[in-house]
């Protein structure tokens, strides 16, 4: 019997990529192949050689981030490189451009399962091509995501004052407090929202 070849890909920000590796790493015994761009490998490249020490086979495989291709400076192959708000868009755009080397590696490596950043949505029709399991890695703790609905669902914000008084999130098991200022302003939108699609 073969193997089992674990794919995963992260969203290029520090925030998916660190605990994606976390993930390749729990996976010990199988064969983990993290999907990254050149400028990100430095983020996942001594940490697999630790890991391959104790005994865990981590290969990293790189793929072009078309970023001036995408209206994007030179060498923005990361979240949190990309300079204006204005230019998260063309960042999602690269993002996309990604499909078609990936499939490729799909393809030629024949993995098991696939495991793809929620933010990667296209991944789905890239591993049903090819008949290949995904799992969608969502990094938001269900903590936050109960807080969140919480906020959406009664919106505590609007009982208190100002923005600096702080108010008791509702539902939740222990007394939780906040203030307005703490708030994102995708928390004070009216209509409600469905946090987990």
């Amino acid at each position: 019997m073969d193997q089992l070849h674990f794919f995963f890909f992260p969203l290029m920000a520090h925030g998916h990529m660190i605990p994606t590796l976390d993930m390749a790493k729990l996976v010990g015994g199988v064969k983990a192949t993290i999907i990254t761009t050149p400028l990100n490998q430095s983020v996942f490249s001594k940490a697999i050689q630790r890991n391959k020490q104790d005994g865990n086979e981590i290969e990293i495989c790189l793929i072009k981030f078309q970023a001036v291709e995408n209206g994007l400076p030179e060498g923005c192959e990361r979240l949190d490189l990309v300079p204006t708000d204005e230019l998260l868009n063309n960042f999602t755009m690269a993002t996309t451009m990604m499909k078609e080397p990936f499939e490729q590696f799909l393809q030629e490596c024949r993995p098991s399962c696939l495991v793809s950043d929620m933010f990667l949505p296209w991944t789905y029709d890239s591993a049903a091509k090819f008949i290949i399991p995904r799992l969608v890695f969502h990094g938001t703790s269900y903590f936050a995501l109960c807080v969140t609905d919480s906020i959406t669902r009664y919106k505590p914000f609007m009982n208190v004052s100002s923005d600096s008084d702080a108010f008791v999130i509702p539902n939740l098991p222990h007394q939780i407090k906040l203030t307005g200022t703490q708030l994102t302003p995708f928390d004070r939108i009216e209509e409600e929202k469905d946090i987990l699609c």
